[in-house]
């Protein structure tokens, strides 16, 4: 393809995503009221364990706090809703630069990788509660905890979308391994440094003191790494058996 059709392709691309979330952030509108009790059970435990729910709360510092809040949870919830759409697209995107053959890897890629991102958004949920939780003990005794609004749902919805991405980027790595960008083995000799950024991402997404919950999410992203690597590998060695084949049958009379 030109770099006219390219961007020809990329526009729609986008086109479609945007249409994705825009409908996303409509239905996560609709349900914003759930998705507040629901992302505020943590404080009521961190109430229920300092057993003084006066002083432990959200706070809303004005007057348009609220509608705030609602568009910010719009926002993330319905990237969330809407990834399988922009997900796709993505691939779509990437899928003319390859083969024929190799295009029927498509549903193999959005079967993984659209699970795994909402996996991760499971893993960053379990994540929040022990987060909310271990924070709050550092509070004195006596001292009242009020959480401001808008920074405790961006805290809590950019970490559960960040992490949902991260286990995303596997997949993405095999992906250059399709497009022929990167080799299994070049994928397996950067461990070192996949390991050393897993562990700072990890560090940088969790409090320092929840050593716990930074362990979890480092092994789980490092888990998906080598499995991203031993997939690679996997296709490096069937396309090295296809070009033996070829060569061994010579070029066509």
């Amino acid at each position: 393809m030109s770099l006219g059709a390219h961007l020809v392709e990329l526009r729609r691309r986008l086109l479609i995503s945007v249409l994705g979330l825009i409908a996303g952030m409509v239905i996560a509108f609709i349900v914003t009221d759930a998705i507040i009790q629901v992302l505020t059970d943590p404080i009521r435990l961190v109430a229920e364990s300092r057993g003084d729910a006066d002083q432990v709360a959200l706070m809303f510092t004005t007057v348009t706090s609220g509608f705030e809040l609602r568009i910010r949870i719009s926002v993330v919830v319905g990237l969330i809703l809407s990834a399988p759409v922009w997900l796709s697209q993505i691939w779509l995107f990437v899928m003319p630069g390859l083969t024929r053959k190799e295009t029927r890897y498509t549903w193999g890629f959005l079967g993984a990788a659209i699970p795994l991102f909402f996996a991760g958004t499971y893993v960053g949920w379990l994540i929040v509660p022990h987060i909310v939780e271990l924070m709050a003990t550092f509070v004195p005794d006596g001292g009242s905890l009020f959480y401001d609004t808008t920074y405790y749902y961006d805290f809590v919805l950019k970490l559960l979308l960040v992490v949902g991405v991260s286990f995303v980027l596997p997949v993405f790595l095999v992906l250059l391994n399709l497009a022929g960008i990167m080799s299994g083995i070049a994928i397996l000799k950067g461990w070192r440094v996949a390991v050393l950024v897993i562990t700072l991402f990890a560090a940088m997404a969790t409090p320092a003191a929840d050593v716990v919950s930074m362990l979890m999410l480092a092994g789980i992203m490092v888990v998906l790494y080598f499995a991203a690597v031993g997939v690679a590998l996997l296709f490096d060695r069937r396309r090295s058996k296809r070009e033996q084949k070829l060569l061994a049958d010579g070029p066509p009379a």
